[in-house]
Formats: C-alpha cells, sequence, structure tokens
C-alpha cells in the first residue's frame, strides 16, 4: 500500500531538495522532501487559496490546517508579520520542513506544531486551509468540527477545494453543520476549484 502524505512517521527516505517558488509575492528557495503534499512545486489549489492573500488579517492569530512544508503559512508569515500563524500537520516530517523553510526565510511569526500541541484556550482570527479531502469525509469532518468553532466572533475560515473532489457536497455539509451561529458561502471559483468561506457571527 503506497505512503500516503498523511502518515504520522513517513518511512520513505527523508531526502530534501531546494525547490523554487513565489510566495506572497517574494521568490524564494524551500525545501521539501518526499511523504509530504506536494513536493515538487505549490498544488493548484493552494495557488488558488493564497490568490486571496491580500483577504490575511495583519495581525491577530491566524490558522493553516495541513501545512505540508509550508507554503500557506510562509504566505501569511510574509503577508501579515505582525500576525502568529499555527501551521500543523500529523505528518512530522512537514512540521520540519516548515520550520526549517520559516527559519530559512527568516519568517519568525510561524509556530509549526501537532494539532494536539495547540493551547486548548486558543481562539483564531483566520482559517486558512487547502484541506485534505483524500483522508476521507469522516476525518475531514472531523478536523473541521474540531477546528472552525475556534474561530472567534467575526472570524473567517477559507478552505480551497476541488470541484471533483467535493467541494460542492461539503459545502453543503458545512451550512447544514454550522447552521447556528455561523455563515457559509462559496466565496468564488477560479478553474476547477472553490474556495469556501466559514464565518463565525
Amino acid at each position: 500500500m503506497a505512503e500516503h502524505y498523511f502518515s504520522e512517521n513517513p518511512a520513505g527516505e527523508y531526502k530534501q531538495r531546494l525547490i523554487s517558488v513565489t510566495l506572497a509575492g517574494v521568490k524564494a528557495e524551500v525545501i521539501t522532501a518526499s511523504s509530504v503534499f506536494s513536493p515538487e512545486h505549490i498544488d493548484q489549489g493552494t495557488e488558488v487559496l493564497l490568490s486571496q492573500l491580500d483577504l490575511a488579517s495583519q495581525s491577530g492569530t491566524l490558522l493553516d490546517i495541513g501545512s505540508g512544508w509550508g507554503p500557506i503559512a510562509l504566505s501569511l508569515g510574509l503577508h501579515s508579520p505582525k500576525s502568529k500563524i499555527y501551521a500543523i500537520d500529523v505528518n512530522e516530517r512537514s512540521l520540519e520542513l516548515t520550520k526549517l523553510n520559516a527559519e530559512k526565510l527568516e519568517v519568525q511569526n510561524i509556530v509549526a506544531c501537532k494539532p494536539n500541541e495547540v493551547p486548548d484556550e486558543l481562539m483564531f482570527d483566520q482559517i486558512w486551509s487547502n484541506p485534505p479531502i483524500r483522508i476521507g469525509k469522516a476525518a475531514l469532518h472531523e478536523i473541521l468540527l474540531t477546528w472552525l468553532p475556534r474561530l472567534v466572533s467575526g472570524g473567517n475560515a477559507y478552505l480551497v477545494v476541488q470541484k471533483n473532489l467535493g467541494s460542492d457536497s461539503l459545502q453543503k455539509w458545512l451550512e447544514l453543520e454550522f447552521k447556528q451561529g455561523f455563515e457559509v458561502s462559496r466565496m468564488t471559483s477560479i478553474k476547477s476549484f472553490r474556495i469556501l468561506k466559514v464565518s463565525k457571527l
């Protein structure tokens, strides 16, 4: 069975590589490796999400769910240097790469950690995520039920989901599950991706 990027301790060879990317308008070289999500480039869904980076809060506490090697968290950190970004992932290799890349790019406002290492009392002004759809609906729903309620009042979550991977059905589930105290909308469609916005009232 092929190993997935959401394995906690990837067994594949840890061979680092450098790739050239643009993050928050800044050209940079970052470190990636096998057994993490999209190790060769910034995947298209994340690119679509980051096209909306101007919506990122300049201050406050932000959350990146499923950091991978760090493209979303790094972009948020560069765009909003006065904010604090928590980048969470279950994959230890992903967290190590996010930390290495933050250090490499001198982004000092990122905390990369396991989900259970986030302080219980912490609330978030914004959540930015290309959520791990391929882990299956039950696990994905559990992640969203855990983190979306931790938005502050007036806070927003931005989730990018490919249409053929179930963005419309996910939107319907969100509307049903978060009908009290939240507003769910499709913010935009770009290429084959939807950006879903979940606002806490």
